[in-house]
């Protein structure tokens, strides 16, 4: 279970992690949701580093993406508008969080998932 994601410099950028592993919650994601807290991320786990799409449906507010390789290390950032934004890149992770969550990371940085 991942307790929180930070940078390898031991910047926390998530303290309340959920980790989507089934169908349905990775089909869900943050859909029908109010607001999320500013320190919760959502993690979705790929079976291989593929093409994956993020799309904004039905969601009420602006999120960050950030698309991850095998080794964790950033390839993509994007932060999506509410009900209308999408994305797409190649990942073996990705991890929403609030919007401007990840406006400091860029591409090679390599995060850090803590586990309890």
């Amino acid at each position: 279970m991942v307790e929180s994601i930070e940078t390898e410099d031991g910047d926390v950028l998530a303290s309340d992690v959920d980790v989507a592993d089934g169908i349905f919650q990775r089909a869900r994601g943050l859909m029908f949701r109010d607001e999320i807290p500013e320190d919760y991320a959502l993690v979705f786990e790929f079976r291989r580093f593929q093409r994956v799409i993020f799309h904004m449906f039905f969601v009420r507010f602006p999120i960050d993406v950030v698309f991850l390789d095998p080794e964790y290390r950033v390839v993509d950032v994007a932060t999506l508008s509410p009900w209308t934004g999408w994305t797409m890149a190649e990942a073996k992770r990705a991890v929403e969080l609030p919007a401007g969550s990840a406006s400091d990371l860029g591409e090679g940085e390599k995060l850090v998932f803590v586990e309890n």
